[in-house]
């Protein structure tokens, strides 16, 4: 069951670090055309700020599952460092508790502001929906419970000061 499960989560926290990664190109390809538009061709393009902010928080959302993977969650360094194999096991379970707590919370009131964003248009994209603007929060949350499980069942410590 174990192996199922960080089979699972590899399959989505690689796909959520490259949705990220095409959102980050995404944003700077439009930042770009933007600056190109307004001070070489003089004729700006206002529709490419909105896009930018949007994929920009894609960008953010889609990318706390991959940082969640690696380990960098609430967590007391000191504490790990100097604790037991059991106190690792009591620290990670406490930080990983906490992050899905704060997961659940950005997951359920996400949806809630997407569903209640369906009825807004984004100003600038007036065809646009701010459905999916904020659609980033649950669908990132859940990439993140992912990451978060996976953690816990094989961690990780891939940043350079709680590395063990």
């Amino acid at each position: 069951m174990k192996t199922v499960i960080l089979r699972i989560e590899r399959i989505t926290t690689a796909l959520a670090l490259t949705g990220a990664c095409a959102m980050l190109a995404i944003a700077a390809s439009l930042g770009v055309f933007q600056v190109v538009m307004r001070f070489i061709i003089q004729a700006p393009a206002e529709w490419t700020e909105v896009l930018i902010r949007f994929s920009l928080i894609w960008m953010v959302f889609l990318g706390i599952a991959p940082a969640f993977r690696q380990g960098a969650m609430v967590s007391v360094d000191v504490m790990l460092r100097h604790s037991g194999p059991t106190g690792r096991r009591v620290l990670n379970g406490i930080a990983a508790t906490a992050a899905l707590v704060l997961i659940g919370i950005i997951i359920w009131w996400g949806w809630d502001y997407a569903n209640r964003g369906k009825v807004q248009s984004v100003i600038g994209l007036e065809d646009v929906s701010m459905f999916w603007a904020y659609l980033a929060l649950p669908v990132g949350g859940l990439f993140s419970v992912l990451s978060i499980v996976g953690n816990l069942l094989d961690p990780r410590r891939m940043e350079l000061e709680t590395a063990l």
